[in-house]
Protein backbone atom coordinates (compact mmCIF):
# COMPACT_ATOMS: atom_id res chain seq x y z
CA UNK A 1 0.00 0.00 0.00
CA UNK A 2 1.69 3.35 -1.08
CA UNK A 3 2.55 5.58 1.94
CA UNK A 4 0.08 8.21 1.19
CA UNK A 5 -2.77 6.19 1.31
CA UNK A 6 -2.34 4.76 4.42
CA UNK A 7 -1.29 7.94 6.14
CA UNK A 8 -4.47 9.88 5.07
CA UNK A 9 -6.65 6.69 6.48
CA UNK A 10 -4.86 6.99 10.00
CA UNK A 11 -5.59 10.63 9.89
CA UNK A 12 -9.06 10.04 9.60
CA UNK A 13 -8.78 7.88 12.09
CA UNK A 14 -7.24 10.04 14.17
CA UNK A 15 -10.10 12.84 13.82
CA UNK A 16 -12.94 10.96 13.87
CA UNK A 17 -11.95 8.55 16.81
CA UNK A 18 -9.07 10.00 18.98
CA UNK A 19 -11.29 12.91 20.57
CA UNK A 20 -13.89 10.34 21.70
CA UNK A 21 -12.31 7.52 22.85
CA UNK A 22 -9.74 10.22 24.97
CA UNK A 23 -12.97 11.79 26.83
CA UNK A 24 -13.81 8.41 27.47
CA UNK A 25 -11.14 7.39 28.94
CA UNK A 26 -10.42 10.49 30.81
CA UNK A 27 -13.92 9.85 32.27
CA UNK A 28 -13.40 6.54 33.19
CA UNK A 29 -10.39 7.05 34.94
CA UNK A 30 -11.88 10.28 36.99
CA UNK A 31 -14.62 7.68 37.70
CA UNK A 32 -12.18 5.20 39.24
CA UNK A 33 -10.32 6.87 41.59
CA UNK A 34 -14.10 8.38 42.56
CA UNK A 35 -13.19 11.82 41.76
CA UNK A 36 -15.78 12.99 39.75
CA UNK A 37 -19.44 12.29 39.40
CA UNK A 38 -20.55 9.89 36.35
CA UNK A 39 -22.58 11.18 34.16
CA UNK A 40 -22.83 10.89 30.27
CA UNK A 41 -25.90 10.82 27.31
CA UNK A 42 -25.20 9.27 23.84
CA UNK A 43 -27.58 11.30 21.70
CA UNK A 44 -29.86 8.86 19.56
CA UNK A 45 -27.36 5.67 20.00
CA UNK A 46 -28.02 2.67 22.73
CA UNK A 47 -25.36 1.08 24.72
CA UNK A 48 -25.27 -1.67 26.83
CA UNK A 49 -24.47 -2.05 30.68
CA UNK A 50 -24.37 -5.50 32.00
CA UNK A 51 -23.21 -6.98 35.09
CA UNK A 52 -22.88 -10.87 36.88
CA UNK A 53 -24.48 -9.32 39.66
CA UNK A 54 -26.03 -6.10 41.68
CA UNK A 55 -26.66 -5.78 45.24
CA UNK A 56 -28.58 -2.57 45.54
CA UNK A 57 -29.82 -0.32 49.00
CA UNK A 58 -33.07 1.80 48.21
CA UNK A 59 -34.08 0.83 44.60
CA UNK A 60 -36.94 3.17 42.31
CA UNK A 61 -38.15 2.77 38.99
CA UNK A 62 -40.31 5.14 37.24
CA UNK A 63 -41.00 6.11 33.73
CA UNK A 64 -39.38 9.04 32.29
CA UNK A 65 -38.61 10.78 28.89
CA UNK A 66 -35.34 12.00 27.73
CA UNK A 67 -34.97 13.70 24.83
CA UNK A 68 -32.05 13.76 22.97
CA UNK A 69 -30.07 16.78 21.51
CA UNK A 70 -31.73 15.47 17.88
CA UNK A 71 -34.21 13.29 17.17
CA UNK A 72 -37.51 12.19 18.41
CA UNK A 73 -38.10 11.98 22.55
CA UNK A 74 -37.13 8.28 24.19
CA UNK A 75 -39.43 6.97 26.47
CA UNK A 76 -36.92 4.82 29.39
CA UNK A 77 -37.55 3.39 32.29
CA UNK A 78 -35.52 4.55 34.84
CA UNK A 79 -34.05 2.77 37.64
CA UNK A 80 -32.88 4.66 40.66
CA UNK A 81 -30.24 3.13 43.23
CA UNK A 82 -28.81 4.51 46.54
CA UNK A 83 -26.07 2.69 47.04
CA UNK A 84 -24.83 -0.80 44.51
CA UNK A 85 -22.19 -3.11 44.84
CA UNK A 86 -21.26 -4.41 41.35
CA UNK A 87 -19.77 -7.21 40.11
CA UNK A 88 -18.92 -7.56 36.29
CA UNK A 89 -19.45 -4.20 34.88
CA UNK A 90 -19.40 -4.26 31.27
CA UNK A 91 -19.98 -1.44 29.72
CA UNK A 92 -20.59 -1.46 25.68
CA UNK A 93 -20.72 1.32 22.79
CA UNK A 94 -20.91 0.26 19.17
CA UNK A 95 -19.10 3.11 17.08
CA UNK A 96 -19.15 3.34 13.01
CA UNK A 97 -16.28 4.47 11.88
CA UNK A 98 -16.55 5.81 8.26
CA UNK A 99 -13.66 4.17 5.96
CA UNK A 100 -12.63 1.91 9.00
CA UNK A 101 -15.67 0.05 9.71
CA UNK A 102 -17.49 -0.87 13.41
CA UNK A 103 -15.26 -0.85 16.37
CA UNK A 104 -16.80 -1.52 20.02
CA UNK A 105 -15.43 0.66 22.55
CA UNK A 106 -15.61 -1.09 26.37
CA UNK A 107 -15.58 -0.33 29.63
CA UNK A 108 -14.74 -3.00 32.34
CA UNK A 109 -12.91 -3.50 35.54
CA UNK A 110 -10.66 -6.04 36.73
CA UNK A 111 -12.61 -8.61 38.19
CA UNK A 112 -13.04 -6.39 41.59
CA UNK A 113 -16.28 -5.22 42.94
CA UNK A 114 -17.25 -1.67 41.56
CA UNK A 115 -19.59 0.39 44.06
CA UNK A 116 -21.84 3.73 42.86
CA UNK A 117 -23.79 6.16 44.73
CA UNK A 118 -26.69 7.54 43.14
CA UNK A 119 -26.76 6.26 40.24
CA UNK A 120 -29.58 6.11 37.75
CA UNK A 121 -30.12 4.32 34.55
CA UNK A 122 -32.18 5.12 31.69
CA UNK A 123 -32.81 2.03 29.67
CA UNK A 124 -34.80 1.10 27.01
CA UNK A 125 -35.61 -2.37 28.12
CA UNK A 126 -33.43 -4.39 31.27
CA UNK A 127 -33.28 -7.83 32.12
CA UNK A 128 -32.08 -10.11 34.77
CA UNK A 129 -31.58 -13.61 35.15
CA UNK A 130 -32.79 -13.88 38.96
CA UNK A 131 -34.11 -10.73 40.75
CA UNK A 132 -34.61 -10.84 44.91
CA UNK A 133 -36.33 -7.53 46.30
CA UNK A 134 -36.91 -6.93 49.97
CA UNK A 135 -39.69 -4.43 51.27
CA UNK A 136 -41.11 -3.97 47.99
CA UNK A 137 -43.52 -1.65 47.25
CA UNK A 138 -45.47 -1.59 43.94
CA UNK A 139 -47.63 1.23 42.69
CA UNK A 140 -46.00 4.25 44.35
CA UNK A 141 -46.95 7.49 43.03
CA UNK A 142 -43.31 8.53 41.81
CA UNK A 143 -43.45 11.68 43.51
CA UNK A 144 -43.44 9.64 46.97
CA UNK A 145 -40.69 7.68 46.47
CA UNK A 146 -38.85 7.09 49.84
CA UNK A 147 -36.55 4.07 49.80
CA UNK A 148 -35.44 4.66 46.47
CA UNK A 149 -34.58 7.98 44.78
CA UNK A 150 -35.56 10.02 42.08
CA UNK A 151 -33.23 11.73 39.68
CA UNK A 152 -33.00 15.57 40.97
CA UNK A 153 -33.05 16.32 36.87
CA UNK A 154 -36.17 14.66 36.15
CA UNK A 155 -38.11 16.28 38.95
CA UNK A 156 -37.23 19.55 37.43
CA UNK A 157 -38.58 17.78 33.68
CA UNK A 158 -41.92 18.74 32.10
CA UNK A 159 -42.22 15.19 31.44
CA UNK A 160 -41.88 13.75 34.83
CA UNK A 161 -45.40 12.94 36.60
CA UNK A 162 -45.21 12.57 40.24
CA UNK A 163 -48.51 10.98 40.51
CA UNK A 164 -47.50 7.91 37.72
CA UNK A 165 -47.13 4.62 38.66
CA UNK A 166 -43.36 3.47 40.23
CA UNK A 167 -42.06 0.82 42.23
CA UNK A 168 -39.18 0.82 45.40
CA UNK A 169 -37.69 -1.35 47.05
CA UNK A 170 -35.50 -1.60 50.55
CA UNK A 171 -32.88 -3.36 48.90
CA UNK A 172 -32.54 -6.27 45.82
CA UNK A 173 -30.13 -8.45 44.40
CA UNK A 174 -29.99 -8.90 40.74
CA UNK A 175 -27.91 -11.91 38.60
CA UNK A 176 -27.04 -11.88 34.96
CA UNK A 177 -27.98 -7.92 34.83
CA UNK A 178 -28.59 -6.91 30.89
CA UNK A 179 -29.64 -3.09 30.36
CA UNK A 180 -30.19 -1.38 26.77
CA UNK A 181 -29.81 2.21 28.27
CA UNK A 182 -29.38 5.87 26.69
CA UNK A 183 -28.27 7.44 29.77
CA UNK A 184 -26.38 6.82 32.91
CA UNK A 185 -25.52 9.13 35.88
CA UNK A 186 -24.42 9.02 39.38
CA UNK A 187 -22.98 10.48 41.66
CA UNK A 188 -20.01 8.20 42.16
CA UNK A 189 -18.88 5.45 40.48
CA UNK A 190 -15.70 3.37 41.92
CA UNK A 191 -14.69 1.11 39.05
CA UNK A 192 -11.50 -0.67 40.55
CA UNK A 193 -9.07 -1.85 37.93
CA UNK A 194 -10.64 0.36 35.07
CA UNK A 195 -10.15 -1.16 31.58
CA UNK A 196 -11.19 0.94 28.31
CA UNK A 197 -10.89 -1.15 25.50
CA UNK A 198 -11.41 -0.22 21.31
CA UNK A 199 -12.18 -3.47 19.84
CA UNK A 200 -12.39 -3.80 16.15
CA UNK A 201 -15.81 -5.19 15.05
CA UNK A 202 -18.63 -5.50 17.52
CA UNK A 203 -17.65 -7.33 20.50
CA UNK A 204 -20.66 -6.02 22.92
CA UNK A 205 -21.34 -6.92 26.89
CA UNK A 206 -24.63 -9.31 25.59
Amino acid sequence: MPYGVGRTRWKRFALVLVPGVTAAAALGLAMAQGALAASFFISGQRFQVGADSLTVRGLSIYGMVDVPRQGAPVPVVVTGLRHAKIDGLCQSVVVPIPVLGTYTLRLTGDGARAEAKDMFIDGTSLAAGQASLDDLEIGVAAGSLTKGKINPDDRDSRFFDPNGIAQQAASATLTDVRVTAVAVSAATLNVPGLNVRLVKGRDECF
